[in-house]
């Protein structure tokens, strides 16, 4: 930053137009989100002392993300929340003590990190009730990992309160962060603004020519032309950059931090190290300042810095620009470091900011120290407590390096790997997990290792590489008497699902043969040995007695208690093996919804990002199946972003089979391709066969009947574990409408095999339905009403399945003859294939409606006064006698915005209060069930 703003404004009307704008938004009531970017010296700190200089009548708080605070879990978010925590004891119960134990003001369980973004939430809405509230977060590519994730969950959930955030982000470093909100580039200023402020800082006026070339070889950076001119006359600078001075080479930003390091020569020993403290020293306490510097036998005197342009000092000392910062720390000598970090250590109360000391300790040292390395495992324990992974891995990398004992630092490692896996950073995990071999592991921790890499492989890539390794380590931890080898041959069974035939016809298969024949001891989860027993036994072929044992363990995974977050993790990398069984073979959507719908509460509720997207996958594919299709698509789009955010591989799964129920060919085909290519690519062979039975739904509804066969024979072909039966029950039906007889009644074969030990709805209804596409008569007739009552008995009902079965047996009735009742079930079909809306699904039956004589008119365009999702849970919620703050916490958004949303839904019902509203849901065919998720 610069004392006096106004000459780097020079140019920058554009940018500060639509400040202003943002400004007037917000005095209006409205939420503004802007994120500056640009690279260093670009003018972003600049533009945010402009916004809050102009921010009258508005409450203004403030953080800079600080490279040395990345480490510490909620840092930044403290900052930002220091004006407002006296409202803290009027948060509703979990909020308050999630937002406590993340602040480190209370002792507790890792708090859920969606509680602490929706008690910032809260906070921030409270306090613009008063006056409108402006978030400036400055350097946010150096705010704490946790605290980022935070406020980004903060801006998404911003629709009716008086609140803005406008942040600067640095390029290239910061190009991840905060992506995809709104943004504002920040350029070079032209020649015109650029030679202005330059003359403006030499004094004097230059020759054009020599001005655009000074301009143009620093690329119009404001900074850079006030720094580079800094002590320069018009006349020294008459023949342009020097090619000789070092200002002439490298990037802008290189070449102001080098005039910064030119003038800390010329301050005083003493003077440059207080900036180093300053510098390592990230709090800005000016109390600790002085404690570091008599603990260095120091006098601190920070007048030739200020009188060189280097800091500003007001209640504590304060450099001009983040490059001071760095040019301060990175020019000093690593002794000297040393000795500054050494002294900060000391200087640090033990009790208040036990972390901090640590870390500075460590950073002190020249040789490893057991003692240093153990506050830093006790501080990443800490950071685990307030839910912060990503610092817990980074305390503990720190550990490893400073570890003597080559056993205990490869332990450290691993662990240090680990927590990165978790935090969703594959690349820091790889790098832990190699040192950690380098050391003298047991053959435990190297099963412990072998996993993770086998894990890292397929969170990346869904590789095929990934079962094999997962086999190897289970078997590792079997000779090693580990209780981790059932869960870890769980999840290779799991890797083989995405693998597909890779392995051969029964790669899956093989792998539970493996695991019965394995002799592993128990685990420490009794559903897991239930889960294992049960998948292995159908995976052999057991389908009578692996049915039943998958059932017993699917009351243990619903109930189990998970008292630590060790647990957690286990059963959340358990669910998607668990999963697949009770959908591709119990066939059990009521269980689906249970397991996966914990599976995303305990995700969010420790943070574990690397895991929370295929649960919401997961979720996404009960929505779609019960015909709830918008929900469904904003949980993909959920873990869509998270995925795209954290590195990992995409979960195309629920997006292709949503596009196919919509029947909108344009739309899946371009998926259906890329997701084709990808599996050849990347070994995810799953996907060749669940894109068979994609396209079977597809061409189905389409009524391209010769399309649908041919896919989902590609379906059967390629899966070697999920789909497998979903494709039959495709092939049936196109294979009947095509002629091809013969290869109906072996699909229908197929099919009764892998459904008759499932005692499920959806397992009987499916088969009778198929079964009725092969008969005729009354027995035809009576298969089609026992799959209609089969398929809506379960608690969660399999309303697509549902809604086909009205359609197949109202065209089987009209081609009977008996048009009443066949415009009966087609009507009932066509009204539920609508409000999903599964166009082309619904498009098949008007037609066969118009064959009965009945005249029906196009779907129209949707009311525009029909609720939203989120409106109708709104609504259900309200109506169910739920107050705004209790629907605030339920749905992550501030009560404000629940108030907001229902005045939009009074207006849309055409009622004026709460108290109409259950009347008013009752009539009104635009509010889904809710479940929550």
């Amino acid at each position: 930053m610069t004392a006096s703003p106004l000459p780097v404004l020079v140019g920058r009307h554009r940018e500060c137009e639509a400040l202003d704008d943002l400004l007037v938004g917000l005095r209006n009531g409205e939420p503004r989100i802007c994120v500056l970017r640009g690279e260093a010296g670009i003018g972003k700190s600049v533009l945010l002392e402009y916004t809050a200089s102009q921010a009258s009548q508005v409450t203004v708080t403030r953080a800079r993300g600080i490279e040395a605070d990345m480490e510490l879990p909620y840092a930044t978010l403290h900052q930002l929340c220091g004006p407002f925590l006296a409202g803290a004891e009027a948060l509703p119960g979990p909020q308050r003590n999630a937002l406590h134990v993340a602040f480190g003001m209370a002792a507790g369980d890792p708090p859920d990190r969606f509680l602490v973004g929706l008690a910032v939430l809260t906070l921030l809405t409270r306090a613009s009730e008063t006056r409108p509230v402006l978030v400036v977060v400055d350097d946010a590519q150096w705010v704490d990992q946790v605290s980022l994730q935070t406020l980004e969950f903060v801006t998404r959930r911003l629709l009716a309160e008086a609140v803005a955030m406008v942040f600067a982000v640095r390029d290239p470093e910061g190009q991840s962060a905060l992506a995809g909100l709104p943004e504002m580039r920040i350029g070079g200023l032209d020649a015109a603004a650029g030679g202005k402020l330059l003359e403006a800082a030499v004094g004097g006026r230059l020759e054009k020519r020599v001005r655009d070339r000074f301009v143009a070889e620093l690329h119009g950076n404001p900074l850079a032309l006030l720094e580079c001119s800094r002590g320069r006359s018009a006349a020294e600078l008459a023949y342009g950059l020097d090619s000789s001075s070092p200002e002439a080479n490298g990037t802008v930003p290189s070449r102001i931090e080098r005039d910064f390091a030119g003038r800390l020569r010329s301050l005083p020993a003493s003077t440059r190290t207080l900036l180093l403290i300053a510098a390592a020293e990230p709090v800005g306490d000016a109390q600790l300042l002085v404690r570091a510097a008599a603990s260095l036998k120091i006098t601190p005197d920070a007048a030739p810095a200020r009188a060189a342009g280097l800091i500003e000092v007001g209640e504590s000392l304060r450099f001009r620009h983040p490059l001071v910062r760095s040019a301060v720390y990175h020019q000093a000598d690593p002794e000297e470091r040393r000795a500054v970090h050494r002294a900060l250590a000391t200087a640090t109360d033990p009790v208040l900011d036990p972390d901090r000391r640590a870390w500075h300790a460590a950073q002190a040292l020249d040789e490893p120290d057991e003692e240093v390395a153990a506050g830093l495992e006790q501080a990443a324990g800490r950071a685990r407590q307030r839910g912060g992974m990503a610092a817990e891995a980074i305390l503990l990398e720190r550990a490893a390096e400073v570890t003597p004992d080559p056993r205990l630092r490869g332990r450290r490692a691993l662990a240090a790997a680990e927590a990165h896996c978790s935090a969703a950073s594959p690349d820091r995990a790889t790098e832990q997990a190699t040192l950690a071999e380098l050391s003298p592991l047991d053959p435990l921790d190297r099963a412990h290792v072998a996993r993770l890499r086998a894990r890292i492989l397929f969170a990346r890539s869904r590789s095929d590489e990934a079962a094999p390794l997962l086999l190897d380590a289970a078997a590792q931890f079997t000779a090693a008497g580990s209780p981790l080898a059932r869960e870890t041959y769980l999840e290779a069974i799991s890797a083989t699902i995405f693998a597909g035939t890779v392995h051969g016809a029964t790669g899956a298969q093989a792998a539970a043969i493996a695991a019965r024949g394995s002799g592993a001891p128990p685990s420490e989860s009794k559903a897991a040995d239930q889960l294992l027993d049960g998948v292995a036994t159908l995976l052999a072929g057991g389908y009578e007695t692996g049915g039943p044992a998958l059932r017993r363990a699917l009351e243990l995974l619903a109930h189990e208690d998970l008292g630590t977050r060790e647990a957690t993790m286990r059963w959340l990398l358990l669910a998607p093996v668990a999963l697949e069984a009770f959908i591709n073979y119990a066939w059990d959507l009521t269980a689906w919804d249970t397991l996966s719908a914990r599976a995303v509460r305990l995700a969010r509720d420790i943070g574990a990002l690397g895991v929370l997207p295929p649960t919401l996958i997961y979720a996404g594919g009960v929505h779609i199946h019960t015909g709830e299709f918008a929900e469904a698509e904003r949980l993909i789009d959920e873990a869509d972003a998270i995925a795209t955010a954290t590195g990992q591989a995409p979960h195309t799964y629920a997006t292709l089979v949503l596009a196919a129920w919509r029947g909108n060919e344009d739309a899946a085909a371009g998926i259906i391709e890329k997701a084709k290519k990808r599996a050849t690519q990347s070994g995810e062979v799953s996907l060749l066969g669940a894109a068979g039975y994609i396209q079977g739904v597809l061409f189905n509804g389409l009524a391209r009947y010769d399309q649908a066969l041919v896919a989902a024979r590609s379906g059967i072909e390629h899966d070697g574990f999920n789909f497998t039966g979903l494709s039959l029950v495709e092939h049936v039906e196109a294979a009947t409408r095509c002629g091809e007889l013969d290869q109906a009644r072996a699909s229908l074969a197929r099919l009764a095999e892998l459904t008759r030990a499932a005692e499920t709805g959806w397992a009987r209804g499916v088969t009778a339905r198929s079964q009725a596409l092969l008969t005729d008569g009354d027995e035809a007739d009576g298969l089609f009403r026992n799959a209609i009552e089969e398929l809506s008995r379960d608690r969660v009902a399999v309303a697509v399945e549902v809604a086909r079965t009205h359609l197949l047996y109202g065209e089987w009735l009209r081609r009977a003859g008996r048009r009443s009742l066949a415009r009966e079930h087609l009507r009932t079909a066509h009204e539920m294939f609508e409000a999903m809306p599964a166009n082309a699904f619904a498009e098949r039956a008007r037609h066969e409606l118009l064959a009965c004589g009945e005249r029906i008119r196009v779907r129209e365009a949707k009311s525009p006064s029909a609720l939203t999702p989120q409106e109708s849970r709104i609504a259900a919620l309200a109506a169910d006698g739920m107050t705004n703050p209790k629907i605030g916490a339920e749905l992550f958004i501030s009560p404000h915005t629940v108030e907001w949303h229902l005045r939009k839904v009074y207006t849309k019902l055409g009622i004026s209060s709460r108290r109409a509203l259950r009347g008013a849901l009752a009539i009104t065919p635009d509010t889904a069930p809710v479940r929550s998720e």
